[in-house]
């Protein structure tokens, strides 16, 4: 297979399994969708879907948030992990939206990436998930998941982001982020992988990694 026949493979295997696509993190506007994402640094969706209502139930907006101290965003938020820097983060950010953006979540890559707490991957899942801004969010699934299909060296997110923009058409980018992170969790995942059920690396993927796997089946 080509470089082009293996994208297209992707693609329209994609668009089988997930014609609808959810979205892994439950929100209601571009603030909760923010807080959501930023919650989600090392930690599962599972998990923060699970806290935001309790947090949301006492401040979905900026300005109630600001009504809670740092201390007591931490207490609600601490199952999530890194909860002394996600908690003073979600207040910084909230203070920043009310004093330079009028209590509205910015749309732009630049303006997201000056808020506390929020990287690149932050700003562009907030771009592609709230304002349907092409981006493409490079988690541990995606960074696997291109590593294993050889359609990146794996380097690093930077590495695998660029490779991913350059090969999948732009106007796919936003469906294709998801459900490559579906796919992983479902069909591909780091632990208890299963390639007789993993068809996309089972036809297009990284020889060393496919002789690995059958190596360590046989032992």
């Amino acid at each position: 297979m080509t470089k082009t026949e293996k994208v297209n493979f992707v693609i329209n295997t994609l668009k089988e399994l997930y014609p609808t696509i959810p979205i892994p993190l439950d929100h209601k506007d571009p603030y909760t969708l923010l807080v959501a994402v930023l919650l989600s640094a090392q930690c599962t969706d599972v998990r923060v879907n699970k806290i935001t209502p309790l947090l949301f139930a006492k401040a979905d907006n900026p300005y109630d948030m600001v009504k809670l101290s740092v201390e007591e965003i931490k207490e609600i938020i601490r199952p999530c992990g890194l909860s002394p820097m996600k908690s003073k983060g979600i207040y910084g950010l909230s203070k920043i939206l009310i004093e330079k953006h009028n209590g509205e979540v910015p749309q732009s890559f630049e303006l997201l990436e000056e808020l506390p707490a929020v990287g690149h991957k932050t700003a562009s899942v907030v771009m592609s998930q709230a304002f349907g801004v092409p981006a493409f969010p490079v988690d541990t699934h995606i960074h696997r998941l291109m590593y294993r299909w050889n359609l990146s060296n794996g380097k690093n997110v930077t590495q695998t982001e660029k490779d991913a923009k350059r090969l999948f058409p732009k106007y796919l980018w936003n469906d294709l982020h998801l459900q490559i992170i579906w796919y992983g969790r479902e069909y591909s995942p780091a632990r208890s992988w299963d390639l007789n059920k993993d068809i996309i690396t089972r036809t297009i993927g990284r020889q060393t990694i496919i002789n690995e796997y059958k190596k360590q089946k046989k032992s």
